[in-house]
């Protein structure tokens, strides 16, 4: 009984944070939501007891694809603030 409760649980999680990523209209929320979705992706192969597949999961996607992610929006994002500061002066 515990173990459907937590699967149903983290699917919910997985199918909430997926459609926040397509959802979202900033693109630094949107890649934490898809940060948010593969772990819990890796949640769910621990609990099919493929501990390995799992820490693959977090380091090559997590570790490695969100952060190429992150700092392409980082680096893409124009500041809006200082844009409006030069039109209005």
């Amino acid at each position: 009984m515990l173990f459907e409760i937590a699967f149903a649980l983290f699917a919910f999680v997985t199918i909430a944070s997926s459609l926040g990523v397509v959802l979202l209209r900033d693109p630094w929320h949107a890649a934490l939501m898809l940060g948010v979705a593969l772990m819990s992706i890796a949640v769910h192969f621990v609990m099919l007891a493929a501990e390995f597949i799992a820490v693959m999961q977090v380091l090559v996607y997590v570790g490695g694809v969100l952060i190429l992610i992150t700092f392409a929006v980082m680096l893409t994002q124009r500041e809006e603030d200082a844009s409006e500061e030069v039109v209005q002066s």
